[in-house]
């Protein structure tokens, strides 16, 4: 079938309306109208090229919520008009032990919902940003967030699960101090699970402007990164620290502030892939740095649930497809508070 999207045709040209076409429903499939799609950094990343493995046209999204408006004949999860949501894995081998395990984004074979090679679609897949995706049942996640919230639910495919596998993993609740580097999509989010999950929650940042949005969104500190007596105060304190900065920065500056045996998890990807330690901030304190990549699909859908018991969603600014290319220049800017949306409907005025 024939859809309408906005993709890009080459990295040095703007995002535009197209015409994709999705395959037939399989006996496994969900075929979803998508109501709204988040855009996320890796978005512009991919859609300029900026890791080198891009293919063309390229159709960004992997933040999706929307309806089902068909199933295929073996499918019993899922019905006509469900809310339901796709992340960032739409297919996987589905039998290695990761796979196995409920850790499909760990999976060698993963499938992202855009940009990687498949046989169902022309060569590779095409995401959000556009009218429909058809996606095989284990993929799917039930939305359980009132409707008029659903927009806002579209970020939590992506960010909402990133910040969550680690907080989550690390056991954070009452009793933890937790940092978290950078107040933006992920970081956001990261401030509002942590609080509910009961934890001591420091925000750090590099722009004063941002310490009351930080408080606001459940930071019981907020530390000005930039400033050696703010940083000092809090030396060797934190349980957890997440990083979700993708710009290079020191990481030295945040290990001195882990107590003994705490978790540095890093989110973020900075275009260069090396790190710069000093080993002895690691040795001294028995500390460790980890990275931590989305979340299984099993996970994902605990994050949602959890999220709608606890009313957590995603603070956001609604766009229409039109509007795509601006708010790719104002996310470069740091100009979002703090999640850029799409009305899809909008894809086919």
């Amino acid at each position: 079938m024939t859809v309408q999207a906005y993709g890009a045709y080459a990295s040095d040209k703007p995002l535009e309306p197209m015409e994709i076409t999705r395959r037939a429903v399989g006996p496994h499939d969900v075929q979803i109208d998508i109501v709204y799609c988040g855009i996320c950094h890796s978005d512009l990343h991919e859609v300029r090229d900026e890791w080198g493995c891009t293919h063309f046209p390229c159709i960004p999204g992997h933040e999706i919520v929307g309806r089902v408006s068909a199933v295929g004949t073996h499918v019993s999860g899922f019905k006509s008009n469900d809310l339901v949501g796709i992340g960032c894995i739409i297919n996987s081998c589905k039998h290695c032990e990761e796979c196995e395990s409920g850790f499909e984004n760990y999976c060698d074979g993963m499938i992202g919902t855009h940009n990687s090679p498949t046989p169902d679609e022309p060569s590779w897949t095409l995401g959000g940003y556009s009218q429909r995706i058809i996606v095989h049942e284990r993929y799917v996640l039930r939305i359980r967030h009132p409707e008029e919230q659903l927009a806002a639910v579209a970020p939590l495919l992506c960010a909402g699960i990133t910040t969550y596998s680690p907080l989550r993993h690390w056991e954070v609740g009452p009793g933890k101090k937790v940092g978290i580097v950078g107040i933006g999509g992920l970081g956001h989010l990261g401030i509002k699970l942590a609080h509910v999950m009961g934890a001591h929650v420091v925000a750090f940042t590099t722009s004063e402007s941002k310490r009351k949005a930080a408080r606001m969104l459940g930071a019981d500190e907020v530390v000005l990164s930039s400033s050696p007596k703010e940083m000092s105060a809090h030396s060797k304190s934190f349980d957890l620290i997440i990083d979700t900065v993708a710009a290079p920065h020191d990481l030295n500056t945040f290990l001195v502030l882990l107590k003994r045996n705490g978790i540095l998890t890093l989110l973020g990807v900075p275009p260069s892939p090396h790190l710069s330690l000093e080993v002895s901030n690691l040795l001294s304190k028995h500390r460790a740095i980890t990275g931590s990549m989305v979340g299984g699909i099993p996970e994902t859908q605990e994050m949602l649930d959890f999220c709608a018991k606890y009313g957590i969603v995603a603070d956001i600014e609604l766009i229409r497809a039109d509007e795509i290319n601006g708010a790719y220049e104002r996310m470069l800017k740091g100009d979002v508070k703090y999640r850029f949306v799409i009305d899809n409907a909008t894809l086919a005025v």
